[in-house]
């Protein structure tokens, strides 16, 4: 991968790859390998580029597939009783800020493609923009959000295990 190609086409968008990353995985190592697997797709699959959608739109997409095949993979590698993402985040934060570690642990605990919805929305994606990332409609998107937030209230406040 060239400098170039990495300064001016993902770094502009290495927080969202950050926070999509940091959301799939459990422990630094993890995280690594996600975001350099996200950058190397990135760079193979530039070509497959389309311009149908704008290139954040696509990077988002992109990164979410690859956190998802690559969470999906570990899952079949581990037997369920051997990954327990509660014990492995504690004291394994990619960050230190502990109200947003806090906020991270609550997004772990949703499903697959409710993680990313909630990240979409908190990087004021519009529901159009989430919809087409997401693959899903803007109504849907909507209301997913909805109890999305619902669901880590609770979770934030201690009422769901």
């Amino acid at each position: 991968m060239s400098n170039d190609f990495y300064t001016s086409s993902i770094l502009p968008y290495a927080a969202i790859i950050v926070k999509i990353c940091r959301a799939y995985t459990n422990t630094q190592e993890d995280f690594e390998d996600y975001y350099q697997e996200v950058c190397l797709q990135i760079w193979r699959s530039r070509k497959n580029f389309n311009g149908q959608s704008e290139w954040s739109t696509w990077i988002y997409r992109l990164t979410l597939n690859v956190c998802l095949t690559l969470l999906k993979k570990k899952d079949r590698q581990h037997v369920a009783s051997d990954y327990l993402p509660d014990e492995a985040s504690e004291g394994s934060h990619v960050f230190a800020d502990e109200s947003l570690n806090q906020l991270y642990d609550a997004i772990k605990q949703l499903s697959e493609v409710d993680r990313g919805i909630i990240l979409l929305y908190l990087e004021e994606k519009s529901y159009k923009e989430i919809a087409d990332i997401i693959g899903s409609n803007t109504n849907n998107i909507g209301v997913r959000i909805k109890r999305i937030k619902e669901r880590l209230k609770k979770l934030l406040n201690g009422k769901v295990n």
